[in-house]
């Protein structure tokens, strides 16, 4: 075994980190969703489309 390989087999497992929402945003993105779903309904509503 070469010792590159036995180096990242004994690393540790991180999640590298996307740059995405944390968890923490879990509230504000279903009342932005919400609102989507509320407004595209209305919209809809309006043109007769429904």
């Amino acid at each position: 075994m070469s010792t590159t390989a036995a180096t990242a087999a004994t690393a540790p497992r991180t999640r590298a980190r996307t740059g995405g929402p944390g968890d923490d945003s879990r509230l504000l993105e279903n009342i932005l969703g919400w609102t989507l779903v509320v407004a595209l309904a209305m919209l809809l509503t309006q043109t007769g489309l429904i």
